[in-house]
């Protein structure tokens, strides 16, 4: 084989190689390893919230994964009445890169992708920017990257896996450190799962969806309420 065909046909299997690489990098087999809780920084000013949703909650709209249906896997985040909702921070929880960011009706969703485990990403919702992001900027953990956007709406946050089955969203307090966690505690949470409806649960009280509304909000408690 002529050298030049060598050298374009090594290159070819070098890219390959990568690619198979970044895309194996890329997924994590939480069957097998489980959810590392790797997360020890809050995204929002914690003292500054009265409730939170819980994970499969009947609250806001239907948003859920490759696995379960009609239910709301994220975190809904509702500050005190009494306070400025535009004023409340909102951070990085962790070092990632914007890999989407997306206009909404009420501010502006980013979705961050963790450095330490990029098959995980953030999914901030509904904020006022501190300044204009592109897709590949990248954040620090803790860093400010702006203000919840008003009383319109709540804060949201949603936290996906890219698996070898599919797309999962876990509950934000499945990747907490305990020590995170123990900011939460200090509120009057017990455990994890006081904010994790769990899928058996759900499932056995199901939701009623029309496209991403809910039609019922379940029989369930769907709130945390703050001490």
């Amino acid at each position: 084989m002529p050298v030049k065909r060598i050298s374009a046909f090594l290159s070819i299997v070098f890219l390959l190689t990568l690619l198979v690489s970044f895309s194996s990098c890329s997924l994590y087999n939480v069957e097998s390893k489980g959810i590392p809780q790797f997360v020890d920084v809050n995204y929002i000013e914690l003292d500054k919230i009265e409730k939170i949703s819980k994970f499969r909650s009947g609250v806001g709209h239907d948003y859920s994964d490759d696995f379960e249906a009609c239910r709301s896997m994220k975190h809904y985040y509702a500050p005190f009445d009494t306070l400025v909702w535009n004023e409340v921070k909102v951070y990085s929880p962790v070092a990632g890169k914007i890999v989407r960011i997306r206009e909404e009706w009420a501010g502006t969703q980013l979705e961050i992708r963790s450095d330490e485990y990029p098959a995980f990403t953030f999914v901030i919702f509904h904020m006022d920017l501190r300044e204009t992001p592109n897709v590949g900027d990248t954040f620090s953990k803790g860093q400010q990257v702006g203000t919840h956007i008003g009383t319109q709406t709540t804060s949201d946050i949603a936290v996906g896996i890219n698996t070898p089955k599919g797309y999962k969203l876990v509950s934000y307090f499945d990747v907490m450190t305990d020590s995170l966690f123990a900011a939460y505690q200090s509120r009057g949470m017990v455990s994890r799962s006081d904010a994790i409806i769990s899928k058996e649960a759900r499932d056995d009280d199901p939701l009623s969806c029309d496209g991403e509304t809910f039609s019922n909000e379940g029989t369930l408690e769907n709130w945390v309420i703050f001490e």
